[in-house]
Order: structure tokens, then sequence, then C-alpha cells
């Protein structure tokens, strides 16, 4: 199928909810021809519409979508079926991570608060059969804090340095799919290298936990809740794939439209469940209350790099951030001027035409940013397709309002108050700036030269 966005004559580009007849039957079919029949039986296999496709980066192979397919609620209940059974040797260690920009759904869907939303869908996912339910705020606190350090870095190299500045944020999958396979060396070198949260999350849950617990990687079914469909094809990228045990680090991404799915299934409210604490990977249940980041729709790198920053190069405290909007409210910027002079200029470029606008002045060498968070859905996470759409795959407008006023009154916590990040920088990775660090919370890019017509892709 020929995507409208793709300038190359063959395309492999995943077809729209129900049309895949270019996908061999007998592999959609593979894992349900001998599966158990329960009652979730009918549950419909993951569908991804063109348009919630973020990563139009000249199209995924043929591989990789059906793999993303595979991506879905059946996978989960095949796993836990499997629990059910005598043969002990393929039971499994269920694991689910929940992103913070899906609780705020749940809470809107259900009109309750987000702590009490957090507290219930764990006791949802606990009645399921599901072992530990983790909160993905640890790993993003990870990623925030290397990729402060990181631009620090990179500020005091950017005369020495072709490629120190503007740092773009690498949080985003969607992006980043984008960047490697279209893009490529033109902008790869300025993405910070810092994993994202879902990456550094999969190294945590099938890394330290597992051993913390004397298990084998490949013992753990790991799962991921997340608020957008890229996070599937981020979950099949080889460097959070351990060879040795023949494992990924994250087996399967669920969105929050799928798990509401199945509660309706169930014909289920999230308020008849009884509230569970997160899990932690100390073991033991999570205590205080739940945060958020600065960010007013993402985990909020631009606001907790610029103050760091700020600090960090220039001794100044920056309490409140006041955005301007340039040429739509998804492209804004912050400044910070000192003596006069504008130190600081940082960018907020959401949604992929506002992105592209972007990466043509980097070529024109017009970028005068330091950095730029980027975020391939407009509006930023919690506008997550797999989240923020009516049934007719239109974006729900009214539900996105509720989420950002549910998500605003969670309070904010800066990522170096978080002591069990400080202690497992200690324990697991061997102090703040070890070849650990480099080798567990960062990555590398694709260097190859973009193609001649990557530019004529239209938004």
């Amino acid at each position: 199928m020929k995507c409208e966005n793709c300038t190359k004559k063959e395309c492999s580009k995943k077809q729209k909810n129900n049309d895949q007849r270019s996908m061999p039957a007998d592999v959609l079919n593979s894992n349900e021809e001998n599966e158990e029949k329960s009652e979730f039986h009918k549950l419909a296999n993951a569908k991804i519409f063109l348009s919630d496709c973020l990563a139009c980066e000249n199209c995924i192979t043929s591989e990789e979508a059906v793999k993303i397919v595979q991506q879905n609620q059946k996978e989960l209940f095949r796993v836990l079926n499997l629990n059910k059974k005598c043969d002990t040797s393929k039971h499994k260690v269920v694991a689910v991570s929940i992103c913070p920009q899906s609780l705020p759904y749940f809470a809107a869907k259900f009109n309750i608060c987000v702590a009490e939303a957090a507290k219930r869908l764990c006791g949802f996912l606990r009645n399921l059969g599901v072992h530990y339910v983790f909160d993905t705020s640890i790993a993003a606190d990870f990623s925030i804090l290397e990729s402060q350090k990181e631009f620090v870095q990179r500020y005091h190299q950017q005369t020495q340095e072709e490629y120190a500045l503007p740092m773009f944020a690498s949080a985003c999958p969607g992006w980043i799919q984008y960047a490697e396979r279209v893009l490529s060396s033109l902008v790869t070198p300025y993405i910070c290298t810092a994993k994202s949260p879902q990456q550094i999350m999969g190294t945590l849950v099938k890394g330290y936990f597992a051993k913390q617990q004397n298990l084998s990687p490949d013992k753990i079914f790991h799962i991921i809740v997340a608020p957008c469909y890229d996070k599937k094809l981020e979950a099949l990228q080889e460097d959070i794939y351990a060879p040795l045990c023949s494992s990924h680090d994250v087996d399967c991404v669920l969105t929050s439209g799928e798990i509401f799915q199945i509660m309706e299934q169930r014909k289920m409210s999230l308020k008849e469940v009884a509230e569970v604490a997160f899990d932690t990977l100390f073991g033991g249940i999570k205590e205080g209350e739940l945060t958020r980041y600065d960010g007013r729709r993402s985990d909020g790198y631009l606001e907790h790099i610029f103050k760091h920053a700020a600090k960090e190069l220039f001794d100044t405290e920056v309490k409140e951030i006041t955005y301007k909007v340039l040429k739509n409210k998804d492209f804004q910027e912050v400044t910070l001027e000192k003596d006069g002079e504008t130190v600081l200029r940082f960018a907020a470029a959401y949604g992929f035409r506002n992105i592209q606008n972007m990466v043509l002045k980097l070529k024109k060498g017009k970028c005068f940013y330091h950095f730029v968070e980027v975020l391939a859905c407009p509006g930023g996470c919690l506008n997550g397709k797999g989240q923020a759409q009516t049934e007719d795959g239109k974006p729900d407008r009214a539900l996105l309002h509720q989420m950002e006023e549910v998500y605003a009154a969670v309070p904010v916590q800066l990522p170096e108050t978080n002591r069990h990040v400080q202690k497992l920088y200690q324990e697991w990775l061997e102090g703040m700036d070890s070849t650990q660090v480099k080798e567990t919370l960062h990555t590398k890019y694709s260097m190859e030269k973009p193609a001649a017509h990557s530019f004529d892709i239209k938004w």
C-alpha cells in the first residue's frame, strides 16, 4: 500500500483499520489457531489507522508491521492463560509499566483524580493476573537527568563541536523513527543520546529487577501501557534486545485505549475496583503521593533542562517559564535573558508540520535554538492517538481538555529529588559518570545519508 506521505515507489506501510489484505493471513492468525477460548476471545486484533502511525519514515518493513499487529490484548491473555496451566516451564512473571501520560486518560474516563485512577488501574491489572505494576516515572527521571547533563556538556562544546547544538530531545519514538530513517545524518548527530523512558524502564525491569528477584529476563513478560502507537515500534528496536537470553526488554506495548477495551469487554468500571498501590523495583509498594513532571502535556524535558541549564550555566534560578507562541500553539519558544542578551533559546515543536519546518531551518543553517523538545503528536503526549481519539478516529478534544485539567492537578517533583534514582546510580550504575551509565542509559543513532527525496514529504 502506498502511504500518502511517502515518496518511495514501493511502500509497505501499515494499512488502514479494515484493510490487511497484503499481510499473509497465516501470519496474522498464527497466534490464534491454538489459542484457548476465553471470555476475551472476541477482542479485536491491534489495528492501526494510517494516520495513527506517527513514524512516517519512508515506511516500516512488512516484518515490523506484523510484529506491531501482534502486540495486542490477546498476547497478554495468551501469557496469562499459560500461567494457569500445569506446565510451569511456560509460566512467566507478568510485569506492567504504566506511562504517566496514560493515567489522566483513565482519570478523565471515569471522572476521578489521577492518583485514584492509578491505584484502581493497578487493582484492575492485578485482578487480571498481573504480578507487578510499576510507574515509569523512575525511568523518566533517569532520562531527564541524563538529558540535562548532556545539554550542559554540549553547550560548553558548541565552539569546538560542529554538531553540539541545537540538541533535540530523544524521548518520542515517532520523532526518532522519522529522524533515523528519513533524515539520518542531517539530524541524528544533534539528537540527545539519552534513552527514552520506555527504553530505560525495559532495562530496569529485565535487568535490575530481574536480578533482584533472581529471575532470568526471559522469564519476565514486560508490558508497557502508553498513550501512542509508536511505542509499539520502539519496542522492536535492537538496542533494547538482550541476545543472551533471547528477550526484548519490552515484550508488548498496549495503548491506554486497548486497556480500556478490556474493561469494556468485562463490563467493568474502575470505580468498582479496589485500590492497590504501585509496586517498586526494590520490592514492596510505592509510598508517597503520585507526582508528575514540569511539562504541560509531556515528561517536561524542555522545562527541566531549561531550569537546570539556567542554574548551571548562568547561576540563575528560574521559577516560572513563559512560553511565546510562534506560528501556532504547537510551536512555542522560551528564552533566558541576561544583561540584555539572550543566552538560552529553547523551542517546543509538536506535530510533524512543525518538526519539518524545524528541520528545514536546520538544513539552511537558520536554526538558532539551543534545545528543541520534539514530539510527534500535536498537543504533546496526552494527545497520543492511542487514547485521545473518538471511535471514528477523530481527535477527542473534550477528553483531551479533561486530561489536561486532571494532569495539571498532580503535584510536580524534580528528578533530582528522587532518592531511588540516586541509590540506583550508585548501586546499579557504579556512579553518575561511570562507563556503566553510558552503556545503560545512552544509545547511538543511524548515521546513513538521507535519501535525496526526504524533504519532498508533505505533512
